[in-house]
């Protein structure tokens, strides 16, 4: 079994559970992971520039949000090519990984099935947070950077699923939109595995997985 099946145009999405009470799960909105994230992002900002020591410079706080937002990129990158992309050996674990991705190369169009559940992208969310606590707060010793990172970490992580609907659902005819529609789309219908940067090619051509076109 492999994790990438042959597309599926029906409209009617492919079922992965039995019971409808985990069915239900399987399906997300993107307004909902805006309604989700869209505040967690602001709040680590805001925090950030309201909770400044007095007699601290607040020039490292933009710094430490496009640091996120980088970071980001490259967690996107790695998480696509790695975790979802993997080629499991067992059948039970491809079965598994299938639900996380292998779906949406199955039925691509589908609209609910576009964005991160938030069952997976909060336990993610809590994993990054504790891994940039303990670089920053630990071996970095600068605990201030540690909210600004991590609100560009998950607004970079929010644009990524509004982009990622948006290429599979919004003509994007011009400008740097069109080219990420065409980059990944020609991932979904190409090169299944090569092109796995979404928002960004640039880890494609870091780590040679973008095809000389």
């Amino acid at each position: 079994m492999s994790n990438h099946f042959p597309t599926n145009h029906s409209d009617v999405p492919i079922r992965l559970f039995k019971s409808d009470f985990l069915e239900f799960f399987t399906h997300i909105s993107p307004l909902v992971v805006l309604i989700i994230w869209l505040p967690v992002g602001l709040y680590f900002l805001v925090s950030a520039i309201i909770m400044l020591p007095a007699g601290i410079s607040g020039f490292f706080i933009p710094v430490a949000f496009l640091v996120g937002l980088f970071l980001w990129t490259l967690a996107e990158y790695s998480l696509h090519r790695f975790v979802f992309h993997y080629e499991a050996k067992s059948e039970k674990a491809q079965k598994i990984f299938f639900m996380f991705h292998g779906i949406h190369h199955a039925q691509p169009q589908c609209k609910t099935r576009l964005v991160m559940p938030p069952i997976l992208s909060i336990p993610l969310a809590a994993l990054f947070y504790g891994l940039f606590y303990v670089v920053f707060a630990f071996l970095l010793k600068a605990p201030l950077w540690i909210a600004p990172t991590f609100s560009g970490f998950i607004l970079g992580y929010l644009a990524y699923d509004m982009i990622h609907y948006a290429t599979h659902h919004f003509a994007m005819r011009e400008g740097y939109l069109k080219y990420l529609k065409r980059y990944h789309m020609q991932h979904h219908y190409k090169t299944p595995t090569k092109r796995f940067g979404v928002t960004s090619p640039i880890w494609d051509s870091v780590f040679n997985t973008k095809p000389v076109e």
